[in-house]
């Protein structure tokens, strides 16, 4: 089982690099995080699947600071669900989360999205307009029908299967049916022989139009960048909350952080005395 596994290892750490875009540093990371796990993991094999015990793991690596063991227990869980997209059913044992103080995220700004999305080619531009201007989760975008679409609105699918409308720029309206004009789409908004496209391929997409300005972002700096411009141009923050499909508004708030921290930077660089001092 354990060869298993480690060839699937290989084909993962392509898909990070390929799929993802990710960095050579973070591809090792993640590679020598799971080589280390699998030296100390129990491995067994039930009827139908395999369960991956990290329990002898985590007492190895216990005595790390919670963050590195959260980025650790993280490239497994990734690991994980690689395999079980790719038929080899995987379960974790002993995968409790792991503590860590949240960080802000980091949105992009709108000129450099802008500056993408002049140089994307037409379906590049298209998932990154409807990131940007719908706030979905890529999961969202990928499971978002045709049928889901009217002329102001676009009914989501979320999390928890729970709906939300939210408003489509009249503009965004216009690519979407130019789009389905030239691309003859059937049932998904971005699919491929009639089937819809995978997250992994529209994580790819967002990486390639961004590589062109020399960016690296992913899908869900998109979402931040779409939260954070609502709430900084006054939009009020149960309104984004729903926007957002956050089951609690707790989750929203972290943007309104990200909103004082970005004015607190502004200001040390605006106000002279912040820069010569009294």
């Amino acid at each position: 089982m354990k060869k298993l596994i480690d060839k699937q290892r290989v084909y993962f750490l392509e898909s990070l690099e390929k799929l993802r875009g990710y960095s050579d540093l973070t591809v090792k990371s993640y590679d020598e995080s799971i080589k280390e796990a699998l030296l100390h993991v129990e491995i067994l094999k039930e009827e139908s699947s395999i369960v991956i015990d990290l329990m002898p793991y985590r007492i190895k690596i216990a005595h790390l600071n919670a963050k590195t063991i959260s980025k650790k227990l993280s490239a497994l869980r990734s690991f994980s669900s690689f395999l079980n997209d790719n038929g080899v059913k995987i379960n974790l044992k002993s995968d409790d989360s792991v503590k860590v103080a949240k960080t802000l995220p980091k949105p992009i700004t709108h000129a450099r999205i802008l500056e993408a999305i002049y140089q994307a080619d037409t379906q590049e531009r298209l998932v990154v307009v409807m990131l940007y201007t719908l706030g979905l989760r890529v999961s969202e975008l990928a499971s978002l029908k045709v049928e889901d679409i009217s002329m102001e609105w676009v009914r989501v699918l979320g999390k928890g299967s729970k709906q939300r409308d939210v408003p489509l720029l009249s503009f965004v309206k216009k690519m979407i049916d130019e789009y389905l004009t030239s691309f003859g789409i059937k049932k998904f908004l971005f699919e491929n022989k009639g089937e819809k496209l995978s997250e992994n391929s529209l994580r790819y997409i967002v990486t390639k139009a961004f590589k062109r300005v020399g960016l690296k972002v992913t899908p869900h700096q998109l979402r931040h960048s779409y939260a954070t411009s609502l709430l900084n141009g006054g939009a009020q923050i149960v309104d984004v909350s729903e926007l957002l499909g956050h089951s609690s508004m707790a989750t929203t708030q972290i943007y309104t952080k990200l909103g004082s921290a970005l004015k607190q930077e502004n200001y040390n660089k605006a106000h002279p005395l912040c820069k010569v001092g009294p």
